[in-house]
C-alpha cells in the first residue's frame, strides 16, 4: 500500500521513468497527505479510484443544486441526496463514493485533515478543495446535530478550522 512508503522511496521509484513521472510522483504524495484514502480501492470502486465531481462548470453548478436539495450524511457511511431526481443522476454516484469512501468521517480524522490544512502551503489542488468543501458540509451536519454542547463545540471547532482552510485558499493569504 502507498501510505507505507516514503517520499524519498517514491521520488526515485518515479525519477528512474521520466519527468513527468517525478511530477506524479509529487501530486500522489500530496494525495496521500490530505486524502489517504483517495488512491485504495473499495468496494469494486476500481473504475473511480481517485474521483472527483467537478469537471466543469456544469458539474459546480450540481453541486450546488445537491447541496441546496439536501445531501444528508447518514451514521453507517450512507450519503442520501434528498431529491430524488438528482439521486438517480449518474453523476451523484461519484460524488457518494467521494462521501463514503474517500472524505474523513471520523473526528480524529477530520481534525487530522484541518491539522494539515493549517500548514499547507500553496492553492488546495481542484480535487483537494472539493473534498474539504464536503468534509466541511458533514461537519456542519454533525454541529447542527449534536446532542450536548460538547460535541457541539468540537464539531463546530473543526467545522471552523475547514472554513479557515477554505477562505484562506479562496483570498490567497497564505
Amino acid at each position: 500500500e502507498p501510505a507505507g512508503h516514503s517520499l524519498y522511496t517514491y521520488l526515485i521509484w518515479m525519477w528512474s521513468g521520466n519527468c513527468s513521472c517525478f511530477l506524479t510522483a509529487l501530486s500522489v504524495f500530496h494525495l496521500l497527505v490530505l486524502f489517504p484514502t483517495a488512491l485504495r480501492i473499495k468496494r469494486g470502486t476500481a473504475t473511480l479510484v481517485n474521483p472527483t465531481f467537478h469537471k466543469s462548470l456544469d458539474d459546480v453548478n450540481l453541486l450546488f443544486e445537491i447541496l441546496l436539495s439536501g445531501l444528508h450524511f447518514g451514521d453507517s457511511q450512507q450519503v442520501t441526496v434528498k431529491d430524488a431526481e438528482l439521486a438517480s443522476l449518474r453523476k451523484t454516484k461519484s460524488l457518494e463514493v467521494i462521501c463514503t469512501d474517500i472524505m474523513p468521517r471520523k473526528l480524529p480524522e477530520i481534525r487530522r485533515l484541518t491539522s494539515d490544512l493549517s500548514s499547507y502551503t500553496g492553492h488546495l489542488h481542484q480535487d483537494d478543495f472539493e473534498r474539504t468543501l464536503l468534509t466541511m458540509v458533514f461537519t456542519a451536519q454533525h454541529m447542527v446535530n449534536s446532542t450536548t454542547d460538547h460535541q457541539r463545540d468540537i464539531w463546530a471547532e473543526s467545522f471552523v478550522s475547514l472554513y479557515k482552510a477554505i477562505k484562506k485558499d479562496l483570498t490567497g493569504k497564505h
